[in-house]
């Protein structure tokens, strides 16, 4: 009878799939056991690589994600997935030891514990041979916020090995935000009673192949992880995020206002006012509310939406021109209201607030669907 499931999240993964059945092969010998590898259609081959392997070990399942993408959903996908009564998510890359395993599967099945999970802060832990001291400290940092904001009181909550009774995941799956890439921490701040936890020491280990995929982006999850189980509810975090990049893309609008109006035609600005003439001010509108425009395309799709980013030159050009076309009726009203309010002798700066208002709505309305969304 199968008893555990080991899921195991990849992105161009290829050259360690193997490697890493072969270890589970050896941790976990007198368990019934399955293996899901659920690949964010990774350019590399690592889905092709798992099938290949699946065909001779019908222990070994493979789901392959198309347009979906961000560890946390992935866990997310392949728990609700497994079989297996047990479910644990682990690394795919052998930073995680797998030796660990039927330890964590008897603090579960024991009814002492809920969870248990692999810490590399606990006593008796080491991160020695990852060799990377500066991403040690940034994860005791992103430790501490995490605790501060959630009130889950564990050694290193930020971890990404763990295992559960696959019926505590069902159960809050569909309250699970997804978003992030540190599944662990959300389901112990989403449960609603505290669940037993029991921390086994890791030896962190560098990786076995390939580079890590910890890009920039990784910082800004773990923020909007964090806001989206705090405020997440109130407003949403796809939105907040949108908002906060047009927010930025407020200032980048004014500052190339005041650099054309300012240093290129060297215009004075008194009392609210440019000493410019009409046309003038909507030619220079204009040039500030494209470069705002394209300034928040680039930051929507590297951030608001990480997890369908688009990539290479001709879908990125592609998706700019959908996104200039879905925000053009907004572009036209914030140059139109604040041309409009120019002739009312309303206070530029004003004027220039409310044709952004007016045009952040629609914006990500539309672009959320045609540029990202079923229809991009």
């Amino acid at each position: 009878m199968l008893q555990l499931a080991v899921i195991l999240p990849t992105y161009n993964e290829r050259k360690n799939i193997s490697r890493m059945v072969a270890r589970l092969d050896e941790a976990l010998k007198g368990f019934e056991w399955e293996a899901i590898f659920v690949d964010d259609n990774s350019p590399d081959g690592t889905a092709d690589e798992a099938r290949r392997i699946a065909r001779e070990d019908s222990r070994i399942r493979v789901i392959e994600r198309i347009g979906r993408r961000g560890l946390a959903s992935a866990a997310i996908e392949g728990m609700c997935a497994a079989s297996a009564p047990i479910v644990a998510v682990m690394d795919a890359d052998g930073q995680h030891d797998p030796s660990l395993l039927p330890q964590m599967y008897a603090a579960v099945t024991s009814g002492d514990y809920d969870v248990a999970y692999a810490s590399r802060f606990a006593e008796g832990a080491s991160t020695e041979a990852w060799g990377r001291p500066d991403r040690v400290k940034a994860s005791g940092i992103a430790n501490s916020i995490a605790r501060r904001v959630t009130g889950v009181q564990l050694s290193d909550p930020m971890s990404g090995f763990f295992m559960l009774p696959a019926t505590i995941l069902r159960a809050d799956a569909h309250r699970l935000s997804g978003v992030g890439f540190k599944i662990l921490l959300d389901i112990l701040a989403t449960a609603d009673e505290p669940l037993r936890v029991k921390e086994l020491p890791l030896n962190f280990a560098a990786r076995m192949e390939g580079e890590s995929k910890l890009d920039r982006t990784v910082v800004f999850e773990f923020l909007i992880g964090l806001y989206d189980k705090w405020l997440g509810r109130i407003i949403p975090t796809r939105f907040a995020l949108f908002g906060t990049v047009g927010a930025l893309g407020v200032a980048v609008q004014f500052a190339i206002l005041w650099f054309v109006l300012s240093v290129v035609l060297r215009e004075r600005f008194v009392y609210g006012h440019w000493a410019v003439g009409e046309t003038t001010f909507t030619i220079a509108n204009t040039i500030a509310a494209l470069t705002a425009m394209t300034f928040n395309f680039v930051l929507n799709n590297e951030l608001t939406y990480a997890d369908k980013r688009l990539r290479g030159f001709v879908p990125l050009v592609k998706g700019w021109a959908k996104f200039a076309l879905t925000c053009s009726i907004g572009i036209l009203s914030n140059i139109a209201s604040a041309d409009a309010l120019k002739r009312m002798h309303i206070n530029d700066v004003v004027a220039v607030l409310v044709g952004i208002v007016l045009a952040a709505v629609w914006n990500f309305a539309l672009s959320s669907k045609f540029v990202w969304g079923k229809y991009g």
